[in-house]
């Protein structure tokens, strides 16, 4: 199979007539190209370039190949991209890609995808403290992008808006453009982030200069990576602003190809980074720098950690009680604001004193004394509701998928789900008609944990964990907590990667962490109540992330199943329609599934 060919352009500026005018040249005279990244400024500096840019957005105008933005930010940008997060087709959590319009798609926050074999990793926006919507990326896009980098694997392409501070030293001074600024200037978060992400290509927009580094050697990897900047389009100087790339996906290639260094591969230009600091302060902070500017409310609040001497608080720490930058983590590690967090106390307000979203803000805005958990409402959801004739999961019910059961106990049963998304993707049902599996009557909540913990021996066999998960709808459906196997490898990055997706949707997990599972089951189901719907998901390690609802909130009933999809690379997958099997070969996969389950099945 030939290698995928991509264009790659620099700062748009709303110049989409220009922009896609060229690409259609050089598509004509030297493609057929699979895509197009645009990395820097995607819309324009003023409202008079809004009518081109709209033309394109409602279809007068046509994008020849499909497009990925990452620099949303510039007049209009909010409005529009306002429009396309509320669009119902976009809900859910879609790291390939936010779609504008045809052949255009918007790459939000951070992320990691394959784009025709290829692993392409992001970071959308600039660097900001402002904390707007639109146009900044946040410390939750930056550490999501950190879990990704601990994955196996070797990422292609990382885009990023603005350049990495230092990218110049060890580079040769006369591949360096005239009229560059301070080598210090850059963002030295990206700087760290490439560091530890070591991409095979590093894609930046932003300076207005084009710029295609000597390969430089990485530190603990075996391949180099190509720093490539791109012009603004249309720029008076006429330098480069679209560039053409061929490359084989890491994934296909041999060690010896991978580990090929040009004859002018330099050193890292980023092992400097730590000793220089940077030009805007976002690099290692000082221990000393802050003292006089702690928001921490707490008796504590000049403690420091040996791994957390930065002057606020690791958000990353405070959700889900662990950091993987563990002892090179700027930020502070605070085991009191961590048992706070648990307790429902808003993020904003621990780290600050205060909270800007105010009585819109879902958590709480004092310290909680111990022993007083967060609070979701009130009724406990336990109520039993009619057989349905109608319902696919009632044994008793004529439409019920017999041939897909591979497991019954006395009060649950274990079935594979229509359209799987991985190999063994388990369902574990009351047999019950009960709306949830939360608040179960004792004998059922036992024989779902037994359930629960047989799946996880089974899977451990293989290498694997399972991920837990289940939609609560108000509506009070047959309830059934969907199980997925993934790769042991990638276990670290489930609670990043779903605490990802509710940012992209606009919502905080609340997350609660226990050892013991169903004691944390049983903790959640304390304060469910049955007049609203409730996602929550069981990550490796014990902890449970859950949100609440609200009545006028869009909330996709598939969030579980897309985020997993991502997780996994399976974008395609992410509906379950698109992986629908035969009768025959759901009788079969079933049939495979019981024999394999069999020595660890409590029911068998």
């Amino acid at each position: 199979m030939a290698a995928p060919r991509i264009l790659l352009s620099g700062d748009a500026l709303g110049r989409l007539n220009q922009l896609f005018k060229r690409v259609s040249s050089v598509n004509k005279s030297a493609g057929p190209f699979d895509a197009l990244l645009c990395v820097g400024q995607f819309f324009p500096d003023s409202e008079e370039q809004l009518e081109e840019l709209n033309d394109y957005i409602e279809g007068r105008s046509k994008i020849p190949i499909p497009t990925y933005f990452i620099g949303d930010y510039g007049v209009g940008a909010a409005k529009i991209l306002s429009a396309v997060a509320r669009d119902s087709a976009n809900l859910g959590f879609k790291m390939d890609g936010l779609k504008v319009c045809e052949n255009l798609y918007w790459l939000r926050g951070s992320g990691q995808f394959l784009l025709h074999g290829l692993c392409v990793a992001y970071l959308s926006g600039r660097q900001s403290s402002s904390g707007q919507q639109f146009g900044t990326y946040s410390q939750d896009d930056v550490d999501s992008l950190r879990a990704f980098s601990e994955e196996p694997g070797i990422v292609d392409l990382f885009l990023t808006n603005e350049w990495p501070s230092g990218v110049t030293k060890r580079a040769a001074v006369s591949g360096i453009p005239s009229g560059m600024p301070d080598p210090i200037i850059g963002d030295a978060t990206i700087s760290e982030l490439v560091a530890e992400i070591k991409p095979r290509y590093h894609i930046a927009g932003t300076i207005g200069v084009y710029y295609d580094r000597e390969p430089y050697v990485n530190d603990g990897a075996s391949h180099v990576t190509r720093f490539i900047a791109l012009a603004t389009v249309g720029n008076k100087e006429k330098q480069k602003f679209i560039h053409a790339l061929s490359p084989n996906p890491a994934s296909k290639m041999s060690v010896a190809e991978i580990c090929a260094k040009p004859s002018n591969t330099t050193l890292s230009p980023y092992s400097f980074v730590e000793e220089t600091g940077s030009g805007n302060g976002a690099a290692k902070r000082s221990a000393d720098s802050g003292s006089d500017t702690q928001y921490w409310r707490y008796d504590v609040s000049k403690k420091r950690q040996k791994h957390g001497d930065g002057e606020g608080l690791c958000f990353k720490f405070v959700s889900s009680g662990s950091c993987p930058r563990g002892e090179k983590c700027h930020f502070r590690h605070d085991a009191d604001a961590r048992e706070q967090s648990v307790r429902g106390v808003c993020f904003e307000f621990l780290n600050k004193g205060k909270c800007e979203r105010g009585e819109d803000c879902k958590f709480k805005h004092e310290l909680q004394e111990e022993g007083k958990g967060f609070s979701s409402g009130s009724g406990t959801g336990t109520g039993s509701l009619n057989r349905s004739k109608e319902c696919w999961f009632c044994l008793s019910s004529p439409t019920v998928e017999s041939h897909l059961i591979t497991s019954i106990g006395e009060y649950c049963y274990c079935a594979l789900p229509k359209g799987p998304l991985v190999e063994d993707h388990v369902l574990i049902i009351p047999i019950e008609h009960l709306p949830n599996t939360l608040s179960l009557p004792p004998e059922c909540e036992e024989d779902l944990s037994r359930l629960q913990r047989s799946l996880q021996a089974y899977f451990k066999r293989q290498g694997k964990e399972v991920v837990f998960f289940e939609w609560v709808s108000k509506r009070g459906t047959h309830a059934n907590l969907q199980a997925v196997p993934i790769p042991s490898s990638r276990a670290s990055s489930v609670e990043q990667i779903f605490s990802l997706a509710a940012k992209k949707l606009g919502f905080t997990f609340a997350s609660v962490k226990n050892e013991n599972s169903l004691e944390g089951r049983r903790l959640l189901g304390m304060h469910l109540d049955r007049n609203q719907s409730l996602f929550y998901v069981e990550v490796p390690g014990g902890t449970i992330l859950s949100h609440i609802v609200e009545e006028n909130e869009k909330f996709p009933a598939q969030f579980g199943r897309e985020v997993m999809a991502g997780l996994l690379n399976m974008a395609d997958k992410a509906d379950w329609r698109n992986s629908q099997l035969t009768k025959d070969e759901e009788t079969n996969m079933a049939a495979n599934f019981k024999s394999r389950f069999k020595e660890f099945d409590p029911n068998a």
